[in-house]
């Protein structure tokens, strides 16, 4: 993986990934300056609490330092074509990495560097999270393959990202959602395939409460990610039924957990109290994040 860019969790073999998790688990609570005296940019056109903090730290905790330049510093794509933002940069720095609103912006960017380039979220796709999610469930569960993961909402970037890493760590992945809002189909094909390696299953349903019977693990999302605003009151009525509540968490495995990205909107895809639900690890994933991003640079930079 040296060298490489990190744009989809489809940029990793199923080792890779694998490797990934497990250095993100060896790496909590080091400070092994692998980034000593890199410097790396923060490219963020959409704003963020986890992504950016998580990173800056890890960065630092690794040795590096890091710029941080937000969408009304470069207008990436407005002011300056984003192939011209890419050059300047690869002249002083030694990784960039990207929070988008359009992948094929960070795809863009990638072709005119030499640098890698890690994503930071896109519209299709979120990789360092599911690495981070994976690590979350490997610490609750004491291990990945055989273990059933359902996708609560929208077929979202996050979910795309999460398809891919299920199948390819042999856990199966169940998407219940509108017909309308599924993962891509090219994702959907390629989870298939990784899935078919590792003994595992990849399942597009209608019905969550279907969806849940048996789950290991309950996750869901915003149903309104950014730059889906105009759609908001459309997407209320449509998702409305896809809400995960007590009840329908008590449907799954007796011992499951909770996940969300976050940001959550109580009231909208969650009841009032999942965040603080018992079975919730919201907030280890949130930690988590750091230190899988922590090993994508590591592995990419050292």
């Amino acid at each position: 993986m040296r060298g490489k860019d990190f744009l989809s969790v489809n940029d990793l073999d199923c080792a890779e990934i694998q490797s990934l998790v497990q250095r993100a688990k060896d790496m909590k609570g080091t400070r092994a300056l692998l980034l000593s005296d890199m410097e790396f940019v923060l490219l963020f056109e959409k704003p963020s609490l986890r992504t950016r903090v998580s990173f800056e730290v890890g960065i630092r905790q690794l040795g590096g330092n890091c710029t941080y330049l937000s969408k009304d510093d470069v207008g990436l794509g407005n002011r300056e074509p984003a192939a011209d933002v890419a050059r300047v940069l690869d002249r002083w720095v030694d990784g960039i990495i990207a929070r988008v609103f359009s992948h094929e912006s960070l795809e863009i960017v990638a072709a005119n560097t030499s640098k890698p380039v890690v994503n930071a979220l896109s519209d299709r796709e979120h990789p360092c999270q599911a690495i981070g999610d994976m690590l979350t469930i490997y610490e609750h569960k004491g291990g990945l393959k055989g273990l059933s993961l359902a996708f609560i909402g929208d077929g979202n970037n996050v979910a795309s990202s999460l398809a891919l890493a299920c199948a390819s760590l042999g856990v199966n992945f169940t998407l219940a959602s509108p017909t309308d809002y599924r993962i891509p189909d090219s994702v959907f094909r390629e989870s298939e395939r990784r899935a078919s390696i590792n003994g595992a299953s990849i399942r597009l349903l209608a019905d969550p409460l279907e969806a849940v019977a048996g789950a290991d693990v309950v996750y869901t999302d915003t149903w309104v990610s950014m730059g889906d605003e105009s759609e908001k009151s459309l997407r209320m009525k449509i998702f409305e039924k896809y809400r995960v509540d007590e009840n329908l968490l008590a449907l799954s495995n007796h011992d499951s957990i909770f996940m969300h990205d976050m940001p959550a909107y109580r009231g909208q895809e969650i009841s009032e109290m999942m965040i603080d639900h018992e079975r919730s690890v919201v907030f280890d994933q949130s930690e988590n994040r750091m230190h899988a991003q922590k090993a994508v640079l590591a592995t990419l930079f050292s």
